[in-house]
């Protein structure tokens, strides 16, 4: 049931914060700031120096609220994800289509949500059981790459991300996508600013487009 709640809320979000940082603190500030401004499905990646620490702080500074989720990214492999699961992370995500991180996941019902570029891959995907496919780097097809995976397979839920922006939000949503996922487009500003605020108003305006934009389940 926990698992169909995540998922459930990701995709009703439809915007995953995807954080990367110097330091868990950082991080932790990162995900305040863009719950704040309305994106509350935060993904701490494992490119983040002790980035077990930020997920475990954010899981129980959030825990109980049942619209915050917050999930591990950069999961490269089986051990990475079960440590990832243990310090609170609701969902995992990987760059690569790995079927052990994707066995791991399904052993404590967690939804994850493999890398994918190819037909290939996504197909494969699909039938390790994969929940969400992640289509990584998004900004190489750009939005007419879910098009084309849709076009042979129809029932993938493909999540871009890498490449979108408030600019051409809209269009992967058209092409497709169930959900997008947001990184340095949310964080660059405040980063060469130090006014992390900047976060908050980033987050907003990404809803703000959202609520504009025409969405499909499925």
């Amino acid at each position: 049931m926990k698992k169909w709640r995540t998922l459930n809320q990701i995709v009703n979000q439809k915007i995953v914060a995807v954080l990367r940082g110097t330091s868990p603190e950082q991080v932790e500030v990162f995900a305040d700031k863009c719950i704040a401004g309305g994106i509350k499905a935060i993904e701490v990646t494992f490119t983040v120096p002790k980035a077990l620490q930020a997920i475990e702080a954010l899981a129980d500074k959030y825990q109980g609220e049942e619209d915050v989720v917050i999930g591990a990214g950069t999961v490269l492999d089986a051990e990475t994800a079960r440590l990832a699961i243990l310090a609170g992370a609701q969902f995992v995500v990987t760059p690569y289509l790995n079927e052990d991180v994707i066995r791991m996941c399904h052993r404590y019902q967690v939804p994850v949500m493999p890398g994918a570029m190819t037909i290939k891959d996504v197909v494969a995907g699909l039938e390790c059981g994969a929940d969400i496919i992640k289509l990584f780097p998004g900004e190489i097809g750009g939005p007419g790459m879910i098009s084309a995976i849709k076009g042979p397979v129809p029932q993938a839920n493909v999540m871009p991300t890498g490449g979108v922006t408030l600019g051409n939000l809209s269009a992967w949503f058209s092409a497709g996508a169930i959900a997008v996922g947001i990184g340095s487009d949310l964080t660059k500003e405040a980063l060469q600013t130090g006014n992390w605020d900047v976060i908050t108003e980033k987050a907003a305006a990404y809803r703000s487009k959202l609520s504009s934009t025409p969405t499909s389940i499925g």
